[in-house]
């Protein structure tokens, strides 16, 4: 990558956030916003397939890497799942593409004081099923993402919680527990997706009935919300079919139906997008980025990531409860080189799980960075001069499986003799939930543009699992840092607060961070209207497709 690209990549995440950021780092001073609506992300530019060209109705069809897991917003936190609620489910606020907070189910909001926020509701808003929306139904979902019996991977976003509180039909207050500067941030998360009431009594009923049947059951596989689309169907590991709700209260959809394939194998993903079989593809490789702008009718588009990927390591398994032994092998990681060899470029080197232009984010971190010589000489210090054998592994990503592979011979080096094991998506995430893994590679993506949502989950001891703490470390020192972070609301005092637990967590190492990549998807030239944000979510009510 050259340097003008990097510094366009960091300039492009820095502008995007930055907005974000400034709006979400709370006070004591009252606020009361009320602006129209946007949409997150960065569009597409295409030569042909203007909005004045392209006709309203048609299938658009997205061919994916892997299926989604879940289609309860509160029952996984995948991007492929993401993918499918974002277009489903809607928040009470959104981010526009300057990244500004901005209404979304909610038309205003004013913080009360201190712990209290409360929020206007707009009016004429119906689910899917025709159920209104109101703040009963806000509550309903907030009292079910909060429930232990659900036990939502996603509850940390709004743990601090204490009561979602119904002033009239229209208005709705959070009460939390203490001061939390992240919150607006958090509710752009689409884990507060505001999901049909009566969608919530059959999930419970469906749960009562049967107690073998898991939170999720009914809404996790048929949702209901007030999105610009809604559910017609799923057939797994196949397609799920999305199609326009006409009844929607915002600017409606202007295609008739959204289909992600689910297609594995990258070539045919290519093949599709080049004969036209699909409009849009995730997840390019990037040595085909130039394959793929080459057609005639389609090309990459090259979106500015905040996501992290990272090899974890379970802590809680010999020899990785060893701190030597996690910093011996992050040293042994020569990013830049990889990123070169493997991304073509497509990313920048992490030096810490937060990515440019999020908050919390500093350069004066003291990093893993790659010297094979302190490598073997920490690995002795803790006992395996000699090496040990292990397991490194990866889901059917083939990026990741590259990365894995260069991994695989850069431990050969300290005499570590790895395996790499390949999973499916689905299958490899739970797994990793459950700690059975050694070494795994995985993706982190930081949609709300705060240091709490890209450390939290990761690193405090309550997160353990399927929340995102897949290393399963515990740190007291770390928690007390994540928790004062939670609770401070000047924003000078937060950044110190991250600082010192960046700087813990790269000490200790329970992950080895690799890059921030690029995310790269291939657009038909047919689509305009098309959006992607920094954290990788698709968002598909402004596409028209051209004939």
């Amino acid at each position: 990558m050259s340097f003008s690209k990097k510094s366009l990549w960091m300039l492009l995440l820095t502008f995007t956030l930055a907005l974000v950021l400034a709006a979400c780092a709370g006070g004591d001073d009252s606020e009361d916003t009320s602006s129209d609506s946007g949409d997150t992300g960065t569009e597409t530019n295409s030569d042909s397939g203007t909005t004045e060209e392209a006709a309203a109705g048609g299938d658009l069809i997205i061919a994916e890497l892997s299926d989604a897991s879940s289609l309860d917003p509160h029952g996984s936190n995948d991007v492929p799942s993401s993918n499918i609620q974002s277009n489903l489910y809607e928040t009470l606020v959104n981010r526009d593409a300057d990244g500004e907070l901005v209404p979304g189910l909610a038309e205003s909001w004013t913080q009360v004081d201190d712990v209290t926020w409360e929020f206007k509701l707009k009016q004429g808003v119906t689910f899917h099923d025709g159920e209104e929306f109101n703040a009963e139904a806000v509550k309903a979902s907030f009292d079910r993402l909060l429930d232990p019996e659900v036990a939502s991977p996603r509850a940390f976003l709004f743990e601090m919680v204490t009561e979602v509180k119904v002033v009239d039909e229209s208005t709705v207050q959070f009460i939390t527990e203490y001061p939390f500067s992240p919150l607006l941030a958090h509710l752009t998360h689409n884990g507060g997706s505001i999901i049909s009431p009566k969608s919530i009594e059959e999930d419970y009923a469906a749960m009562e009935a049967d107690s073998s049947v898991k939170a999720g059951s009914v809404i996790g596989t048929n949702p209901v919300g007030t999105g610009p689309f809604k559910f017609e169907s799923w057939t797994p590991g196949t397609e799920i079919k999305l199609v326009k709700f006409e009844e929607y209260a915002g600017t409606p959809a202007h295609i008739d139906s959204v289909t992600f394939k689910v297609v594995p194998e990258s070539a045919t993903r290519v093949a599709e997008l080049q004969s036209g079989y699909a409009h849009i593809i995730g997840a390019v490789e990037p040595g085909q980025v130039a394959n793929v702008n080459s057609f005639d009718g389609a090309s990459v588009l090259e979106t500015a990531s905040s996501s992290l990927t990272y090899l974890g390591f379970n802590t809680e398994k010999e020899p990785f409860n060893d701190p030597k032994v996690r910093q011996a092998i992050s040293k042994a990681i020569d990013r830049p080189t990889l990123i070169e060899g493997i991304y073509e470029g497509y990313g920048i080197p992490a030096i810490s799980p937060l990515a440019p232009g999020i908050f919390g984010y500093t350069e004066d971190v003291t990093s893993m960075a790659y010297n094979m010589d302190e490598a073997k000489a920490l690995l002795a210090e803790a006992g395996y001069a000699d090496g040990f054998e292990t397991t490194i592994w990866t889901n059917d990503n083939p990026a990741r499986q590259q990365v894995a592979i260069v991994l695989q011979e850069n431990l050969k080096k300290l005499n570590i003799q790895a395996e790499i094991e390949v999973m499916e998506f689905g299958s490899y995430l739970e797994k990793t939930a459950a700690g059975e893994h050694d070494m795994f590679i995985l993706g982190w993506s930081n949609p709300t543009g705060d240091a709490d949502y890209g450390l939290y989950a990761l690193f405090h001891s309550s997160q353990h699992g399927d929340p995102g703490n897949r290393s399963f470390y515990t740190s007291e020192k770390v928690d007390e840092l994540l928790e004062n972070g939670r609770r401070e609301a000047d924003p000078t005092a937060r950044e110190a607060i991250y600082k010192e637990a960046l700087q813990l967590i790269s000490d200790e190492s329970p992950m080895a961070f690799v890059l921030h990549p690029y995310t790269l998807t291939g657009v038909s030239d047919q689509v305009s209207g098309f959006n992607v944000g920094t954290d990788s979510i698709y968002q598909l009510r402004d596409v028209k497709i051209s004939e």
